[in-house]
């Protein structure tokens, strides 16, 4: 994780539509060289409990997970969450690993024990699981490997967003 710059917060502001809240650092980097993972504190400015650690902020990439929600993959990776004991296991590991990284931010009594994502035992946003599996590299959270391998090479065609403000 790297500390935020102006031009950095300047994209992230572009990416979402509005002002980012909370951001401890990035937490990954597209292809392009911009934020597409942001990491943020476990409590927003006001007070208010946030699981979600790992935030994806590139539209192209939200776009095609979008997609891939509609598509039905959630339920069928739920599906086999139930049917295979491995999976579940390094699903389950996930979650863990998820809960330590939000540890080191801070601790927030209202959302202990709270992932993302439907962690451990539900697939309810591949766009939490694949930002988890950004920031954290492969093989730490398997489904969001997996949602990361479907969306293919989004940065190829260019950066989301303008680099810069000029």
């Amino acid at each position: 994780m790297t500390t935020v710059d102006p031009a950095d917060e300047a994209a992230i502001e572009r990416q979402l539509g509005r002002p980012p809240r909370a951001i401890a650092g990035i937490g990954h980097r597209c292809g392009c060289g911009l934020p597409d993972v942001v990491t943020t504190e476990p409590r927003l400015p006001g007070g208010t409990p946030f699981p979600t650690t790992y935030y994806l902020t590139c539209p192209r990439a939200a776009s095609r997970i979008g997609t891939l929600e509609g598509s039905g993959l959630m339920k069928e990776m739920e599906g086999r969450l139930g049917a295979d004991p491995a999976l579940a296991a390094a699903y389950r590991a996930a979650h863990e690993a998820y809960l330590e990284d939000r540890a080191g931010l801070g601790d927030v009594p209202e959302i202990d024990g709270i992932s993302a994502g439907g962690m451990p035992d539900r697939v309810k946003c591949l766009h939490v699981l694949a930002a988890h599996a950004l920031a954290a590299g492969p093989g730490v959270n398997p489904l969001g490997d997996e949602v990361l391998e479907s969306l293919g090479e989004w940065w190829a065609e260019g950066p989301c967003v303008a680099p810069t403000d000029g």
